[in-house]
């Protein structure tokens, strides 16, 4: 008997670890296919980040580069170009993100509607702005606003107002940039909207117009209840881009006239690309993202779902 039970007790052993090998290669299969996303992400996104906030701690350059601490943080606080920086990007946010979201809103109002001819084309129309490259929307609108002999002022001079300095007055020059905004980004909105209003249940509808409720009870009643987590979404990816505006003012005004529409991204670039003071555009950056995240924060708070 006792001859017998080694090779018995050695076969479930080996059975066994066999059997644990085989478990551990199908519990490594996920993480292998995982890898090269993984790989990635560290390299291209993580390691920007950590190196990014290391960087934002020193001053200097190449061989010059030391130690300073929060020094650049503490510059920030009190450097008045950064605050005429965020003053511009936040006079930019809260007139342009209302105005686009609220034509956007319109536009899927009006394509989803079945008196509406041809939707399909009408779509496409409103879409492909989208599709055109920031740069050229804003060679395109330099040329369309050009002081003086311009085709908007020309079209202005044609019905009876007088031309407008849309790229040299400071007032103007923001307006400048957000109606590029918002021809640019409102098509973007409004299919964003419509796929929402298309997932609306029609006897929503049905039923309020049984209780009596005309067409602008039912817009405030079911429509925008139902839209809400499609406009919370919206009005934060909005907020997040305005706030990291730069190719449109940058393209249009290099941020004049006197520093008119210098944008936060913008005064980073200058910082980072022009007098190579990286430390201190590190440190611009993770100011702007501490204002993104809170921004974001307070948005999804207010608007968020409530119990």
């Amino acid at each position: 008997m006792t001859a017998l039970a080694g090779p018995a007790a050695a076969a479930p052993a080996g059975a066994t670890a066999t059997h644990r090998r085989a478990l551990l290669r199908r519990r490594a299969v996920p993480y292998l296919l995982l890898a090269p996303a993984l790989v990635t992400f560290a390299v291209f996104k993580a390691y920007p980040i950590v190196s990014s906030l290391l960087l934002s701690l020193t001053t200097g350059s190449g061989a010059a580069t030391r130690d300073a601490g929060t020094a650049n943080y503490r510059r920030l606080l009190h450097d008045p170009l950064f605050w005429t920086a965020l003053r511009n990007t936040g006079q930019i946010l809260v007139v342009q993100v209302p105005v686009m979201l609220a034509l956007a809103l319109a536009l899927a109002v009006g394509l989803n509607s079945a008196l509406v001819r041809w939707r399909t084309v009408w779509r496409l129309g409103v879409f492909m702005p989208v599709v055109t490259g920031l740069v050229a929307t804003g060679v395109v609108f330099a040329f369309l606003l050009r002081t003086g002999d311009g085709p908007v002022n020309k079209l202005l001079a044609l019905i009876g107002l007088s031309g407008v300095d849309w790229l040299g007055d400071p007032f103007w020059a923001r307006m400048a940039v957000v109606l590029v905004l918002t021809w640019h980004y409102t098509g973007y909105n409004a299919v964003i909207y419509l796929a929402g209003l298309q997932g609306i249940p029609r006897e929503l509808y049905e039923a309020a117009m049984v209780d009596g409720a005309g067409p602008l009870r039912r817009f405030a009643s079911v429509t925008l209840p139902a839209l809400r987590p499609v406009l919370l979404f919206t009005v934060v990816l909005s907020t997040i881009g305005t706030l990291q505006l730069f190719d449109e003012p940058f393209v249009l005004t290099r941020g004049g006239p006197d520093n008119a529409t210098l944008t936060v991204s913008m005064y980073l670039y200058d910082n980072g690309f022009h007098y190579f003071d990286f430390g201190y555009a590190s440190a611009i950056a993770y100011a702007l993202t501490l204002i993104v995240s809170v921004l974001g924060a307070a948005q999804m708070r207010l608007m968020g779902e409530r119990p």
